[in-house]
């Protein structure tokens, strides 16, 4: 990903065309469980999420990813289809399970095979691959030898990062450790509605930490064994955390969940220490002491070209006294908190349109939270490696798919970028959520993020009205008037 430069402040209200700098990226991307199917193939073995999804009410619908879009066979296809929307990247995440089944131990040449071959087919095609290294698929071996929790699984992660880059760094120049800790910790071992379901708050901060020392780790592991000029990051989903009222009631919740959400990735990511207040509203859960050894933060915070930050909505909290009051949060109802030590939290609905997921539409969190990282982090650039939109969309009597709500999301979004862009912030590219329809984890196939459209039975792939657009935004660098 290439430097860019701001250029001038333009006016980006709906009526008026954008011009990004022509240096800008543009993207869109995908994860592995919920796009290429193929379980049982070439040697891959179940990760947390095959055996999550076929645990009976765990899924809407009862859906799995055993087949997802078919992508293992179908990657040629999907490349045309990229090719044809005129992207200059692709970012895909690899399978753990897939090239080292146990988690540890023998590699799986058919494995890491597949993601050669994608990779010199994007590259054929003039498309930069952008691999992620865990998309939350961890192999089931290593979970039941503790999983996230156990401080073994980071030493893992190291090792597995080090072989997929000795296969792939001759031809992936872009990498990402970690796709959304966050979720990796607080909904599988916290709230319980991700894989593995497990629902103990001490055991979610264990894998914070875990994770946190796995990307640190993991990161040595690829500055040795990738080329000079290589870029490494992380994505982290980074809440934008709003208060109900001005009081410092609901201010302090609001410290608390940025706490939780984001600072306790970032304090030692970037900063190389935990924050002091995050540890005391939860020492009375885990102790912090015995879990944090000598030296983890220094492995822990290692320099990284860009930052990925992954948005969709805000989050609006207050003050509460009385039982935790979580299931507003958006992340999925369990009678288990993803916020450990945060009891005194209430989440709320933020106003407005929403999406099929229940997500309120809201561009201006995505400026918001843009600038504040920018003020947080001024010397480091950020990639938009995630934001999208689900909406019912359904194919008409022409066999095709119109989806203007996706498109206006798309719009006031972008023209968020524009504008942190042209108050200074270093965005220097954008990947749409996501390319294909795909297993929406919890909620199965019965949300639809992607530009296109995929009919499930047949495998048959329609170009969605937003795919279209998308292209010529990024073909043109020119984000037009709504």
């Amino acid at each position: 990903m290439s430097e860019t430069s701001t250029g001038p402040a333009l006016d980006d209200s709906p009526a008026t065309s954008l011009r990004f700098p022509p240096d800008f990226l543009w993207g869109t991307a995908t994860a592995a469980y919920q796009i290429e199917g193929a379980v049982h193939e070439d040697g891959r073995t179940p990760s947390i999420w095959d055996v999550y999804s076929r645990t009976p009410g765990k899924v809407l619908g009862g859906d799995t990813g055993d087949v997802a879009t078919d992508h293992y066979h179908r990657w040629r296809e999907d490349i045309d289809i990229m090719s044809s929307l005129g992207v200059g990247a692709y970012r895909f995440s690899v399978s753990w399970p897939r090239v080292r089944p146990t988690g540890s131990g023998q590699v799986s040449q058919s494995g890491l095979d597949f993601y050669r071959r994608l990779a010199d087919g994007l590259l054929e095609k003039g498309i930069q691959p952008v691999a992620t290294l865990y998309h939350w698929d961890l192999p089931q071996h290593l979970e039941d030898a503790g999983g996230w929790p156990a401080r073994e699984t980071a030493y893992r992660f190291a090792e597995y990062a080090a072989l997929v880059a000795e296969a792939l760094g001759d031809r992936v120049r872009t990498w990402t450790t970690l796709n959304e800790p966050w979720c990796s910790a607080f909904l599988g071992y916290g709230s319980g509605v991700h894989a593995p379901g497990r629902t103990d708050p001490a055991d979610a901060l264990r894998a914070v930490h875990h994770l946190n020392l796995g990307h640190g780790l993991a990161v040595q592991a690829l500055r040795a064994a990738l080329p000079t000029g290589t870029q490494v990051s992380v994505t982290l989903n980074l809440h934008h955390v709003r208060p109900l009222t001005a009081g410092a009631a609901d201010r302090d919740a609001v410290r608390a969940i940025d706490g939780l959400a984001n600072r306790v990735f970032t304090g030692p990511m970037l900063g190389g220490a935990y924050p002091a207040d995050v540890l005391e509203d939860t020492a009375r859960i885990v102790d912090w002491s015995s879990l944090v050894r000598d030296g983890d933060l220094e492995l822990i915070h290692q320099p990284l070209d860009f930052l990925g930050i992954n948005y969709y909505s805000p989050t609006l909290v207050a003050h509460h006294d009385g039982p935790a009051q979580h299931g507003s949060d958006g992340h999925g109802a369990s009678d288990h908190s993803p916020w450990p030590g945060a009891d005194h939290v209430a989440f709320h609905q933020t106003p407005g349109e929403r999406t099929a997921m229940g997500w309120s539409i809201d561009a201006d969190g995505l400026y918001e939270l843009l600038t504040r990282v920018r003020d947080d982090h001024p010397d480091l650039p950020l990639v938009i490696t995630e934001n999208g939109a689900a909406f019912d969309d359904t194919v008409n009597s022409e066999g095709e798919v119109h989806d203007p709500r996706r498109i206006a999301y798309l719009r006031d979004h972008l023209a968020a970028v524009h504008r942190a862009v042209a108050a200074g912030v270093d965005v220097r590219g954008y990947f749409l959520w996501s390319l294909l329809d795909n297993f929406e984890w919890g909620y199965g196939y019965s949300r639809r993020f992607g530009a296109v459209y995929v009919d499930y039975p047949t495998q048959d792939r329609v170009l969605k009205s937003s795919a279209r657009w998308y292209a010529d935004v990024a073909r043109t660098g020119v984000l037009p008037p709504r």
